[in-house]
């Protein structure tokens, strides 16, 4: 189904309305100083934005994914970031979908409120990567309590997060049928973790994009930490994992047209040898093939979008729709700063640092890689290469 440009115009005017209070220079110095964009996170919340797929019996929008990844969206393509705070978004999927009522009571009002954050989630370990069956953190069940031990990497926003989704594997590998059985989901409270037995190191990285390591030493947690089934956890992890690559593709997108309205607006104006260079089919060339790419790419999205909101299998369109926005934004990024020359590495112009950002997207959250791994053996029916 196509969908005009002005679809959702209500979202997107209030996205940009707020992001006007929060230039490129407020993300730029938040980038050179390392920090989170507390403020402007802080923001979002207060009007309402990060409790948008919160059902509104618990105090929150009850807004579907097409809706979330509009928010994500303008917020990339204002100049900002969404990777400071679209883990809420997608690890809400989780919670919503799979949570208790008792667990939804407890905490959805709370985030809807702001007065917590669900922002991070441990899934990724060093020897494990994306092959998620293989974890070997684990959480032993002794009487009313969980016993976790392992070690994650990779865990974004857990400085500025207050609750945790985490995938532990609760039977040995070896004692079930299917190595996706066996792993169960637990909701944990960060800041008693930090108290009992977890211990965070930050991972400093060419992206302003808080991530750390995360050591778990006889962590106990409540029996209530559980969300939905012991056992059942990778199916519902694949809840959150297709709404992340989802909205992440529509950051890619916001990120592509950012690209695109900021070299054209260069190439118009720079001025080489009496012409402006956009008169070049050189320079008009690699900029018209992105802008393309990245509205294919929009379709791909929506269509991701709409299959997830109407609870049917999404996982091809999802990771074809991350796919295509994250390839698509890398061609724009790479004509904006080769036809911005010596400035596109200047950091006022803001080009360098959207560069660095949205390339992430090409090895997170899951590689271009395994995307057409995925499509080769679940689409085309061919031989599983791994």
């Amino acid at each position: 189904m196509f969908l005009p440009e002005n679809d959702y115009q209500d979202i997107r005017d209030g996205i940009r309305a707020l992001c006007a209070q929060f230039p490129t220079d407020y993300h730029r110095k938040v980038d050179e100083n390392r920090a989170y964009p507390e403020e402007f996170v802080d923001a979002l919340t207060r009007e309402g934005w990060m409790a948008a797929l919160i059902p509104e019996d618990y105090g929150g929008s009850g807004l579907g994914l097409t809706e979330a990844s509009v928010i994500m969206e303008e917020i990339n393509r204002a100049g900002g970031n969404s990777g400071a705070c679209h883990g809420q978004m997608y690890n809400m999927t989780t919670l919503v979908r799979h949570g208790s009522e008792e667990q939804r009571r407890r905490y959805l009002p709370k985030i809807a409120a702001g007065k917590l954050r669900l922002q991070s989630m441990g899934v990724t370990e060093p020897t494990t990567g994306t092959d998620t069956t293989k974890i070997r953190t684990t959480a032993e069940k002794q009487g009313d309590r969980y016993v976790v031990n392992g070690q994650k990497v990779w865990i974004s926003r857990v400085q500025h997060s207050d609750l945790m989704i985490l995938l532990a594997r609760t039977t040995p590998l070896d004692q079930v049928r299917k190595k996706s059985e066996g792993l169960s989901i637990f909701l944990v409270d960060i800041k008693d973790a930090m108290r009992s037995g977890m211990v965070v190191r930050p991972i400093l990285n060419m992206v302003n994009h808080e991530t750390n390591e995360l050591f778990f030493d006889n962590l106990e947690i409540p029996e209530e930490s559980l969300i939905g089934e012991e056992g059942k956890g990778f199916k519902y992890l694949l809840t959150g994992l297709n709404a992340e690559r989802t909205l992440i593709a529509a950051e890619c997108i916001g990120d592509g047209y950012w690209f695109t309205d900021k070299v054209v607006e260069y190439v118009g104006e720079r001025r080489v040898f009496g012409r402006p260079i956009g008169q070049n089919q050189g320079v008009q060339f690699p900029i018209a093939e992105a802008f393309i790419e990245i509205e294919a790419a929009n379709l791909m999205r929506y269509k991701a979008c709409a299959l997830y909101d109407a609870g049917a299998p999404s996982g091809t369109e999802a990771n074809m729709a991350k796919y295509l926005a994250a390839k698509a934004s890398w061609e724009a990024a790479n004509a904006c700063i080769q036809f911005h020359g010596g400035f596109g590495f200047a950091c006022e112009y803001d080009v360098e640092r959207k560069f660095r950002e949205t390339r992430l997207y090409q090895v997170a959250p899951i590689s271009t890689n395994l995307i057409l791994s995925y499509v080769a053996e679940h689409v085309l029916g061919l031989p599983r290469s791994f």
